[in-house]
């Protein structure tokens, strides 16, 4: 072969090769190139506005500060961790998030206390034997009876009532005897008659019988005892053919028309009780009716163990439905605490112990802890002395829930390293992100 025919063969050889190369590479997978198109960035929004010079003022709309400095915008997701809580409107209708103004009221706080229905003291009686004797017929005879004032009680025999009786008679005769005698032996016999007639009135019988002994002039050797006053037998200590003795009780009679009930007050309630208090009175026995009372007394000493002292209120007894020994509730309603003040509902404020903290919504969906100092407390709220302003809304209803989800985002940013976004889970109806495809690199010819 020639040169000429070699160089061509070369050059020939050359050029296929050059071409299968060419043609191999060119279906051989390469390095993944970078997108052609950047994913849109989305808009961020402005939370708030904060005061430049670091001072706790924020406004939803740009503002200047007292030196003309405009506020710095925050953006979303830019607010200082746990200063804020936030909370998406879907949330806060799961939660049942509801909020309520901060405003002026007059505090009334009622003081409640719990007592025991007893029977008014001065309104005991009891019948008392003066002089001794025996029970030969007995018209009360059995406890809890209603009786009247002057009803009879018994029929006693005692010889001593005989033997006064007589006395007297003769001592009326001596002095119808004696009328021609001298003044002094009249007056005498005048004297013993009236003695002998005051021995039968000490021994509380009758004004009706004493008439009929001096009318009749004839002894009777039965007596009737009658009811010193109206009410109830509590206690009946006599039978029928009993003895009895000067100064033993036969009967205790109470009137149940006005009864005392005694509450028990806590220590620290005892300043605002006073008495002409009004109190209105529950019972379990008429759970829809209530009674009303007036404080009478408030007793000078205190329980110990109990911390408690026991007030007096006298209550009326309509229709007899009160009964000694009944357990009752009280209230007392305390005067309003000076004209109205600063107050927040008292489900509002989360106590922790050591401070008291409410929930102050600053925006939608956005709320501030706030620690804050209390004053008077009320029945359904409390004072705030500093802490909160007049208008301002304070979460009423699951602040717990609010306030665990602001520990959970806490504890979590404390857990993150600086620079490191939290990671957020995804919903549970996010569509899952497409998987990265595999990385297939074509070796063969290698």
């Amino acid at each position: 072969m020639n040169r000429s025919a070699l160089a061509i063969t070369l050059l020939a050889v050359t050029a296929a090769l050059a071409a299968g190369y060419w043609w191999g590479s060119r279906d051989r997978p390469g390095p993944a190139s970078p997108p052609v198109t950047e994913a849109a960035k989305p808009e961020r929004r402005i939370a708030y506005y904060r005061n430049p010079m670091g001072l706790p003022d924020i406004s939803p709309t740009p503002k200047k500060d007292s030196m003309g400095m405009d506020y710095i915008p925050v953006y979303e997701g830019e607010e200082p961790p746990g200063k804020y809580v936030r909370i998406d409107t879907g949330k806060i209708q799961k939660l049942g998030v509801k909020t309520e103004a901060v405003a002026m009221r007059e505090l009334v706080r009622p003081i409640r206390a719990v007592g025991t229905i007893e029977v008014d003291e001065r309104r005991l009686h009891t019948l008392t034997a003066r002089f001794e004797g025996y029970i030969e017929r007995l018209y009360v005879n059995a406890t809890g009876q209603a009786i009247k004032r002057g009803q009879p009680v018994a029929e006693i025999y005692s010889p001593e009532l005989v033997v006064a009786q007589r006395e007297y008679l003769v001592a009326r005769e001596g002095v119808a005897a004696l009328k021609d005698a001298d003044a002094a032996t009249r007056n005498r016999m005048q004297a013993l008659a009236a003695a002998s007639l005051a021995r039968l009135r000490y021994w509380q019988i009758s004004p009706g019988e004493l008439g009929a002994l001096q009318r009749d002039g004839r002894v009777r050797d039965t007596l009737t005892l009658r009811a010193p006053a109206t009410g109830v037998v509590m206690e009946k200590m006599i039978v029928d053919g009993m003895r009895v003795m000067p100064g033993e009780p036969l009967l205790k009679i109470a009137d149940l028309s006005t009864l005392w009930l005694i509450a028990d007050v806590f220590e620290q309630d005892l300043g605002e009780v006073r008495v002409g208090q009004h109190a209105t009175i529950r019972v379990n026995a008429y759970p829809e009716r209530t009674f009303e009372g007036r404080v009478a007394f408030v007793y000078p000493t205190l329980e110990a163990q109990s911390r408690t002292a026991r007030v007096r209120i006298e209550l009326p007894n309509p229709g007899g439905l009160l009964k000694p020994a009944m357990y009752a509730s009280v209230e007392l309603g305390a005067p309003a605490y000076g004209g109205k003040v600063l107050t927040v509902p008292t489900s509002a404020v989360i106590r922790s112990g050591s401070r008291n903290v409410v929930l102050v919504q600053v925006a939608e969906g956005r709320f501030e802890p706030r620690s804050v100092k209390l004053g008077a407390e009320g029945d359904d709220h409390v004072q705030v002395r500093e802490g909160v302003a007049e208008g301002e809304r304070v979460v009423v209803s699951a602040n717990f829930l609010i306030d665990a989800e602001s520990n959970l985002r806490a504890a979590l940013s404390s857990f993150t390293p600086p620079g490191e976004a939290v990671a957020t889970p995804a919903p549970a109806n996010a569509a899952p992100s497409a998987a990265p495809a595999p990385d297939h690199h074509d070796h063969e010819g290698h």
